[in-house]
This record gives structure tokens, C-alpha cells and sequence, in this order.
């Protein structure tokens, strides 16, 4: 068993790390930038370790800061948390290298899954379907006109190192190609250092449904259904909800199996997600995240388990605390994230809180790192805090959504609160009827009322 495990992260996704430690009976270690030394993380935790100035790249992205910070205190194991570096191969390899233990995947796993060509052939070879597309990256204009008149257009180009809606343009007709193709490729270059891109068939009315598995690399895998993420601004989620509304048992069962089995195949070990667009029935993969997701507490609502604890129970080298026939779901979870953003713009708002009041009651759970008086640091991302529900069902998810948005005061900034508001007054939100571009659809008219 560990006795020490240090969080490589910050804000919600640490605390939420810290609290399934304590219920272990393993001690925490926090890291902070000096930008955080009063954060509520570093207040909760064991011990706390300052490891650089405020900006992610000299803190939170400094491999040896973090190394030198386990071997001062003693901690065996790193909790990475989601987005810094909890899809970074190199550093997993180095983690190892100094006889530590990475909780999450293999360094050779996220290596695979993190470049989109190389996931997408994997994920071919194991079973899952695809979306049609190029073989492999597009080396020039020429080709990609072919290939956009081979599999039909809209077509959509992406960077193949891409993420978060960068790198991603799509040419609706062979005129827009040109365009498209080098405006993904520039972008790529620029945020990735990567101009590879590959061509995919655009789905114009798909949804963004994705599959948790977990692992135990022993070939041994289960798959925990699946959440609908289809309200996204920018390819950004906003808004997700487990089980998916659209999703009938006989596709969960389907797919969650096929999932399971390819990663079971390649010994998979700790949490994973398959995200697919689904459209018409059928469901094809789009990429693999290789850690926890930001959204991974409405699977938690629905089956009843601490994901975080399972990752650090195999990260050890125990079994999986449950099987396939032990996961039933329960009722229905909604989260939406909640940003310091000013609307209509979301432009970035931090600041002082200078009073802060979380919602409670039945089903309702709140994950943030908010307190009175806390000051939100400008140089990190503008999520503050998650709200989930859970009900019996989605109505009652979405009334109990409604009135703990009612409860949740933060004052002295900007939030994206009122979005909400609005969106639980729409039809289509009650019913289920929207896609990956509802949002954006209803953005362009809507906002300037919010």
C-alpha cells in the first residue's frame, strides 16, 4: 500500500484526489506555484511543496520541480489529475525511472492514444468503429482534395497532435479545402509544433457520447456506460449527463462492450475514456483520453463508485473492487462547468470572492476549490468549480439542477451561472433533442438575453 501520494495538479481535481486519500488512510502531499501558496488544496493536504513561479510552465509543467518534490518528501506515487501532465509519456517514463509509481496509464499507452493517426489505426485493429477518413496524415493539398472527393464531403481536417478545438477546420465543399487544410495545418504548427493533419468525414448533426473503461493491466476491463458531452462551445464541454438521453440499452451494452474488450486487449490499466460521435445508431471513434476526465463524477453518481480510489487501488497492484455484473446503473447526473468568465464574451474574469455559499441537499455535490476571500489567480484555466445532481431520473436531475443553481452564490466575479439559467428554460434541453452544435446554434441568438 502507499503511505504518500503526491497530486501533480491544482484547484478542484486536487482536492478531489486529497479526499479519496484521506478515506484510504494514505497521506497527501500538494504542490503549489507561488500564485497558489493560499489555495485551498495546499490547506487540505498532508504536507505542500512550492514548486515554482506562477506561470503552469515553470510549476505545474516543471517535471523535475515535481520529481525533486516527491523525493523531499517521500511520497511513492504522483496523481495527475487532468490536463498539465497527466497525458505527458515522458513524463510517466521518467516517474519510473526514479522508482516511483504513475497513477494512471502506461507511458507507451498514452504515447499511443495521444497522436490521433496511431490511436485511430489502434482502435481499428482492436474492433471499435471509426470514422471514415485518410489513412495516416495528409502530406499535401492534392491528396486532401482526393480524399475529400472519395469519402463525400463535409469534410473535417485536424491537427494530429490537436486538442480542445485547435487545429480542427472543416471544408463544407472541394472549394473550401485549400483554405481549410492550411489553416489546420498553421494552427497545428503553431500550438503543437506539429503541421501533420488528417482528413475525417464530417457528421453534421452527430452528438459527443463517450464510454468509461477502466483497467486493471492484467487484461482485465469492464466499461462503466457512457456520458452524453454534446453541448460543447469552441469543442469546449459545458454541460454533460450520464446515461446519455439518446443511448437505448442494447447500444450501451454494444458498445461498452467493444470498448471493454479493446482494452482489454492491450492491458489497459487505471481509468480511460473512448469518446465517439454518435449519429443515426452508430457511433464512431474520435480519440481516446488517457486519464481522468473533468466530467468523470456523473459515472460516479449513476454506479456508485470512487473512481479515484480505483485508480490508486490498481496503481498498487490490487484487483479491481468490482466486475462487469456489479455495475447497474442508478438514476440519472447531470454536471455543468462552472467558469470566472464575463458573458456574453466568456472573457476570463478572476479575482477576489468575496462570498461563496455551495449548494446542498439530496444528490447534489459540489467540486471546487472556492472559499471566501480567495483570490482566483489569473494564470491558470477559468474553471472554478463543477455542480452535479443525481436523481431518480432525468426530470428530477434537471429540477434539482435548477434549484441548487439557485443556491450557489459567488460573488466578487463573473461566472457562467446564468448560462445555465437560461439553458434549463429551453424545450430541447428538458427533452433531450440537441447535438454538437445546438449550442453554438443557440449562443448566436440567445446570449445577449442571458
Amino acid at each position: 500500500m502507499f503511505d504518500k501520494i503526491l497530486i501533480a495538479n491544482r484547484g478542484e481535481i486536487a482536492l478531489r484526489v486529497i479526499r479519496a486519500c484521506r478515506e484510504m488512510g494514505i497521506q497527501s502531499v500538494a504542490v503549489h506555484s507561488t500564485a497558489d501558496a493560499d489555495a485551498m488544496h495546499v490547506r487540505m493536504a498532508d504536507e505542500s511543496v512550492c514548486i515554482g513561479p506562477p506561470s503552469g510552465t515553470h510549476s505545474y509543467l516543471s517535471i523535475p520541480a515535481i520529481i525533486s518534490a516527491c523525493e523531499i518528501t517521500g511520497a511513492q506515487a504522483i496523481h495527475p489529475g487532468y490536463g498539465f501532465l497527466s497525458e505527458n509519456a515522458n513524463f510517466v517514463q521518467i516517474v519510473e525511472d526514479h522508482g516511483l509509481t504513475f497513477i494512471g496509464p502506461t507511458a507507451e499507452h498514452i504515447r499511443v492514444m495521444g497522436d490521433k493517426i496511431t490511436a485511430k489505426d489502434t482502435m481499428k485493429d482492436l474492433g471499435v468503429p471509426c470514422v471514415p477518413g485518410s489513412d495516416g496524415g495528409v502530406p499535401d493539398l492534392e491528396t486532401a482534395k482526393k480524399i475529400g472527393e472519395d469519402i463525400g464531403y463535409p469534410v473535417i481536417i485536424k491537427a494530429t497532435a490537436g486538442g480542445g478545438g485547435r487545429g480542427m477546420k472543416v471544408a463544407k465543399t472541394a472549394a473550401d479545402m485549400e483554405q481549410a487544410f492550411m489553416t489546420a495545418r498553421a494552427e497545428g504548427k503553431a500550438a503543437f509544433g506539429n503541421d501533420e493533419v488528417y482528413i475525417e468525414k464530417y457528421l453534421t448533426t452527430p452528438r459527443h457520447i463517450e464510454i468509461q473503461v477502466f483497467g486493471d493491466g492484467k487484461g482485465k476491463a469492464v466499461h462503466l456506460g457512457e456520458r452524453d458531452c454534446s453541448l460543447q462551445r469552441r469543442h469546449q464541454k459545458v454541460f454533460e449527463e450520464a446515461p446519455g438521453p439518446c443511448i437505448t440499452p442494447e447500444e450501451r451494452a454494444r458498445i461498452g462492450k467493444t470498448c471493454a474488450e479493446a482494452v482489454a486487449k492491450i492491458n489497459y490499466i487505471g481509468a480511460g475514456t473512448i469518446e465517439f460521435l454518435y449519429e443515426k445508431g452508430e457511433f464512431y471513434f474520435i480519440e481516446m483520453n488517457t486519464r481522468l476526465q473533468v466530467e468523470h463524477p456523473v459515472t460516479e453518481s449513476i454506479f456508485g463508485v470512487d473512481l479515484v480510489r480505483e485508480q490508486i487501488r490498481v496503481a498498487e497492484g490490487l484487483p479491481m473492487s468490482f466486475s462487469q455484473d456489479d455495475l447497474e446503473i442508478n438514476g440519472h447526473s447531470i454536471e455543468v462547468r462552472i467558469n470566472a468568465e464575463k458573458l456574453p464574451n466568456f472573457s476570463p474574469c478572476p479575482g477576489r470572492i468575496t462570498q461563496y455559499h455551495a449548494p446542498g441537499g439530496l444528490g447534489v455535490r459540489m467540486d471546487s476549490a472556492l472559499y471566501d476571500g480567495y483570490s482566483i489567480p489569473p494564470y491558470y484555466d477559468s474553471l472554478i468549480g463543477k455542480l452535479i445532481v443525481h436523481g431518480r431520473d432525468r426530470p428530477e436531475a434537471l429540477a434539482r439542477l435548477s434549484r441548487a443553481l439557485g443556491e450557489l452564490i459567488v460573488d466578487g466575479v463573473d461566472t457562467t451561472v446564468p448560462l445555465f439559467h437560461a439553458l434549463l428554460e429551453e424545450k430541447d434541453i428538458h427533452t433531450g433533442e440537441y447535438n454538437i452544435h445546438w449550442l453554438e446554434h443557440w449562443l448566436e441568438t440567445n446570449l445577449g438575453n442571458v
